[in-house]
């Protein structure tokens, strides 16, 4: 895996509709990442089935292998041209970005993309072409670490029209804003909301058209790699640990005895992070070498409820306490590999041991298949 897609969405409903007109659907497979922005024509429910069928239309055809030439032909004849006024029922622009680093991009009667890396606008080379009487643009170029793209519906280039400038903002200004509001360390979904909320405010909190603004910046892959409880065999101690260091990205321990462990083999001492404390979740170890050391069970349980409430990765990054920065770390993960240890915890032969101790097992199964079902790449190994 050479390259890792950061997706962010942000949309505005028309005022004094009840639906956006506009749909995104993404699709993340092993491979690939593909992305559907579709503008239904006019506004409101009717917009709204418009835009949903084409975006269903084309992810469900390019996950099933459908070539783009289909894929726009199919959606071509599904949605004709409204002959009153002459224009399409709905637009769209389709994106693939392959884990590789190639990108293909064609896009239908929607605005152009904006490409860069870091704070710079540039212009790839396109092509424009008819496929089923519709005239495209195609984009194809290899993307690498801090390249991204920001993908719009029209109602960002009409931000202000009626509003407090009653002037258009236009495809210029809204590249010179993104190249100066890009950061390096800022998240796809946070920047997607900083330029679909400049819309607001130059709509005057009114927008006078649907708004849509995907942006997908392109990263290197993150690895995190876990240990969760001691192996089975005492003797497998040296193996596991000299495993967890040599193991790509941030390193986890989860487990007072697990941290003991680890920092025996390492010949470091564990110390306890007094300002990690927080009510309910145990507080943290700090270990050279290793980026965070949390208790186990009731740990891993509130990190679970936080990666299945979706807390926002902004929020989590304000905390201390473990839970919350472990769901962080698993979060901004691409790819995390567990080391589970299978030794058993005497503990749990005392009839008044909480149940949560018990089901510590069932807890990493659950979050693994939870971490997949958001298109984790988890790999999982016992000792």
């Amino acid at each position: 895996m050479k390259i890792r897609s950061d997706i962010g969405v942000a949309q505005l409903k028309k005022h004094g509709e009840e639906l956006c007109g506009d749909s995104v659907e993404i699709v993340r497979t092993g491979q690939a990442d593909l992305v559907v922005v579709s503008d239904g024509l006019g506004s409101g429910v009717k917009a709204n089935i418009l835009s949903r069928l084409t975006t269903k239309t084309a992810a469900t055809m390019l996950r099933q292998g459908g070539h783009i030439e289909e894929v726009i032909d199919t959606v071509a004849k599904t949605l004709p041209m409204d002959k009153v006024i002459n224009a399409a029922y709905s637009t769209f622009s389709i994106l693939q970005i392959k884990n590789t680093g190639q990108l293909y991009l064609v896009e239908y009667d929607n605005p152009g993309a904006f490409i860069g890396n870091r704070n710079k606008l540039f212009t790839p080379r396109r092509v424009e072409r008819i496929i089923a009487g519709k005239k495209i643009t195609e984009y194809e170029l290899e993307v690498d670490d801090q390249d991204w793209l920001v993908l719009t519906s029209d109602g960002v280039l009409n931000a202000g029209t009626n509003g407090r400038m009653n002037v258009g903002w236009g495809w210029k200004r809204i590249g010179s804003f993104i190249e100066d509001s890009y950061a390096e360390d800022r998240c796809a979904q946070d920047w997607a909301e900083e330029i679909a909320g400049l819309c607001n405010t130059l709509y005057g909190e009114k927008p006078g058209d649907d708004v849509t603004v995907v942006v997908v910046k392109v990263r290197q892959p993150v690895h995190v790699s876990m240990l969760i409880g001691p192996p089975q065999r005492k003797e497998d101690d040296r193996l596991v640990v000299r495993k967890l260091m040599e193991a790509p990205g941030a390193k986890v321990v989860c487990g007072g005895t697990t941290g003991e462990i680890v920092g025996r083999v390492l010949g470091r001492k564990v110390f306890i992070d007094l300002t990690s404390v927080a009510e309910g979740v145990p507080p943290v170890g700090m270990l050279p070498g290793v980026d965070l050391i949390t208790e186990g069970a009731v740990t891993l349980v509130q990190t679970l409820e936080h990666i299945k409430g979706n807390t926002h990765l902004k929020e989590l990054k304000t905390r201390k306490d473990g839970a919350s920065r472990l769901a962080a770390l698993l979060k901004r993960a691409d790819s995390i590999h567990m080391m589970v240890g299978m030794a058993k915890n005497e503990a749990l032969d005392c009839n008044d041991v909480p149940a949560i101790y018990a089901y510590k097992h069932h807890v990493i199964r659950d979050l693994m298949n939870t971490l997949r079902s958001q298109g984790k790449d988890i790999t999982e190994e016992y000792f």
